[in-house]
């Protein structure tokens, strides 16, 4: 489902398959389209908004809706799952999202790239980043 959309171009706060969307609404919707969660009113946000402010608006909305996946004793990373959410910190908070395809590939949308897949943890602006997962299974 998460894969029919690769090529939609990057538009902010879009949430249109083939037409444009963000990094936010991409994962929000094809949740939404798998039947996971509802439809969710996100008010509007600067592009820039995680440069200037330290409110964790995008996290918040997240731990509302999924339950954070914590790492096993053994490891400082947890195990993440097909279809399960990455989101990581940029700027002061957590303001970039992506799904899980089969660890360390991603899907997620770029600004000036649209949605791709990408290795989550050696794409040039996701290396290092601290970053959180959260499962929509109970």
């Amino acid at each position: 489902m998460a894969r029919s959309w690769i090529g939609t171009p990057y538009h902010h706060m879009g949430r249109v398959k083939g037409a444009g969307v963000d990094c936010a609404m991409f994962p929000l919707e094809v949740y939404r389209e798998a039947g996971l969660i509802g439809d969710i009113d996100i008010p509007y946000y600067p592009q820039d908004w995680m440069l200037h402010r330290s409110e964790e608006i995008y996290l918040g909305i997240v731990e509302r809706h999924a339950r954070e996946i914590l790492p096993a004793a053994s490891s400082q990373q947890p195990v993440a799952q097909p279809g399960e959410f990455v989101i990581y910190k940029f700027g002061r908070c957590f303001a970039h999202g992506a799904i899980v395809l089969d660890w360390p590939t991603v899907i997620h949308a770029i600004n000036g790239k649209g949605v791709i897949l990408s290795d989550g943890e050696r794409e040039g602006f996701l290396v290092g980043r601290e970053k959180r997962f959260f499962s929509l299974w109970t």
